[in-house]
């Protein structure tokens, strides 16, 4: 009896052939190549270092494209962007010791935003492995411990057949919702050896489906289609499953008033009727979710900014749909639907009735004039007409990343997207010097389409280098840096804790404009009435360049306490 999995385990013709027929002289590093080329990956991100040099000479002679930019971080960093913008995992390749621990923050900033980077780092050689005992260069007691509590998973080869393996494992795991980060490690002689293992095909690595339970969704399109004041609150996870069509499906079925977190910005349309945008900062805001009779919450675990710093107590009924088990229910109890937001969202959609609620709009007018009332009574038109300078600026469909900076988190509160996975920022993991090596990775996601980067002075320190990498490669990235001397949101904490005393938060930097030119970058400093006319000119200017506004911002006087 010939059964179903035997047809799957048997090698084709084909695939016989070309284990009969490997060449000569592969490695370690070939198998990962060709694992990754089978996987589907064009791109890889990363930098060489000595324990390394065998995957990177196998890279080097095939053709995937490879980016190498000058600091590890910043190279996760630029892979967490392409993958967050292509929905592909992405290979960031790293040395051991120093070089993978450099890139740390970045693959916490990838966890944090559900970015499906591929971490390979390489390892001391087999014989060392074990901590200590060899006295490697670069050797940790217990390299994988250092990202265990990172990433998604953690994988290991320990020779050369264990390599396709592991790096499937770890694509299907990258892939598979919640989106993350994952870990590989491989040591040196594994990758320099040479190896009689064929050639790999036939890589298949789908991810699994997270559906929903239908008695939960079931019971969820009861609630909704019944309540008298639904609302919704949209999380990241939206974005990242592209679900934005079927959220505003479901809210104009439910005539549902919505709101995004700040990872969420693009999940709905900003100037829709129903749309509360995403001043979840404002008490208005967060006052108005707490009176919902049912709360929608999608792709959200309610954290700290989501929830107005925990301030938030819903008073009705929650249900909460989450990617991450660890996050469902973790700050409210719901109804808990562990699912891709995506699929969740149709099974909803397949099962509500129609809901008619002609008062909908008025009420998420009377919210949105209130916080424009708050605003307006705190002298912070210059704040604003920034924002409506960048926006005005920007194309429609390009992407902008945002340092954690203070225009970042008026962004984060005030800036229209335009359209969904258009607006990127640090908030996840609240890392520094995001936003420059990020926007770099975009480029490369979107050939041909100009990308705008937002920092600080004090954030775009920790990116300088990637300058080089940008006029290397000719990328269409506009970097806008607002120099007001230091630390600016620290310095405000700060004076806002401590009686007006600051300590730290002040700082000597370059002349940004001359420091860029001197790589070739061509720079301007602006004014905020002239940010617009020399935004519009570096974004329709093809590579890279650099506008600076000196500036000293001031942020919004928080409603959550």
């Amino acid at each position: 009896m010939t059964h179903d999995h035997d047809l799957v385990l048997r090698p084709t013709d084909a695939q016989r052939a070309a284990a009969l027929a490997a060449p000569p002289g592969r490695t370690g590093g070939d198998l990962v190549v060709e694992t990754l080329r089978g996987l589907g990956a064009t791109t890889v991100f990363g930098l060489p270092g000595q324990h390394a040099l065998g995957l990177f000479d196998a890279v080097g002679r095939s053709d995937l494209r490879l980016v190498t930019l000058r600091v590890e971080n910043n190279a996760g960093f630029a892979a967490d962007a392409y993958g967050r913008l292509t929905g592909e995992a992405v290979p960031l390749l790293l040395s051991t010791g120093p070089g993978a621990l450099t890139a740390l923050p970045a693959l916490a900033e990838a966890a944090a935003a559900s970015s499906p980077v591929l971490a390979v780092s390489s390892q001391v050689p087999t014989a060392g492995l074990g901590g200590g005992r060899r006295g490697h260069l670069h050797e940790l007691r217990d390299q994988a411990a250092s990202f265990r509590d990172v990433v998604k998973s953690v994988h290991s080869a320990r020779t050369p057949s264990q390599i396709p393996s592991a790096l499937a494992a770890a694509w299907e795991s990258a892939l598979t919702a919640p989106h993350g980060p994952v870990w590989v490690e491989i040591p040196e002689d594994v990758l320099r050896a040479e190896t009689f293992i064929p050639q790999v095909t036939g890589m298949d690595a789908t991810p699994h489906e997270l559906a929903p339970r239908p008695e939960l969704t079931a019971l969820a399109a009861h609630w909704l289609e019944h309540a008298e004041r639904p609302a919704i609150l949209a999380g990241g996870g939206v974005i990242r499953s592209d679900a934005a069509g079927k959220l505003k499906q479901l809210a104009e079925r439910l005539d549902a008033p919505v709101a995004t977190t700040f990872g969420g910005k693009g999940a709905f349309p900003w100037k829709h009727p129903l749309s509360l945008q995403s001043w979840l900062e404002d008490r208005h805001t967060t006052d108005f979710l707490e009176d919902a009779d049912v709360l929608l919450v999608v792709g959200s675990g309610l954290g700290e900014l989501s929830s107005n710093y925990h301030t938030f107590r819903p008073r009705g009924r929650v249900v909460q749909i989450e990617a991450d088990p660890g996050k469902l229910e973790s700050n409210h109890t719901a109804l808990g639907i562990h699912a891709d937001a995506r699929l969740a969202l149709q099974a909803l959609l397949e099962t509500v009735a129609e809901r008619r609620d002609p008062a909908a709009a008025g009420r998420v007018r009377t919210v949105l004039s209130a916080v424009a009332a708050r605003l307006a009574a705190q002298n912070l038109d210059l704040e604003q007409g920034l924002l409506a300078s960048i926006r005005s600026a920007l194309p429609a469909r390009s992407p902008s990343f945002w340092d954690m900076t203070i225009l970042a988190y008026w962004a984060w509160s005030a800036f229209d997207p335009r359209h969904p996975n258009t607006m990127h920022s640090a908030q996840g993991a609240g890392g520094l010097g995001y936003a420059f090596p990020a926007a770099l990775g975009a480029c490369l996601a979107e050939p041909g389409t100009p990308v705008l980067a937002v920092s600080g002075d004090g954030g775009a320190m920790y990116s300088l280098a990637e300058l080089a990498t940008a006029r290397q490669h000719d990328l269409d990235v506009t970097w806008l840096i607002v120099d007001d001397g230091g630390y600016g949101i620290l310095r405000e904490y700060m004076a806002d804790a401590f009686d007006g005393r600051t300590a730290g938060t002040e700082l000597t930097r370059p002349d940004f404009a001359a420091l860029a030119e001197s790589f070739g970058v061509p720079a301007v400093t602006t004014t905020p009435d002239a940010l617009r006319a020399d935004l519009e000119k570096a974004l329709a200017t093809s590579g890279p360049s650099v506008v600076v506004l000196p500036a000293t911002l001031r942020m919004f006087a928080p409603t959550h306490l």
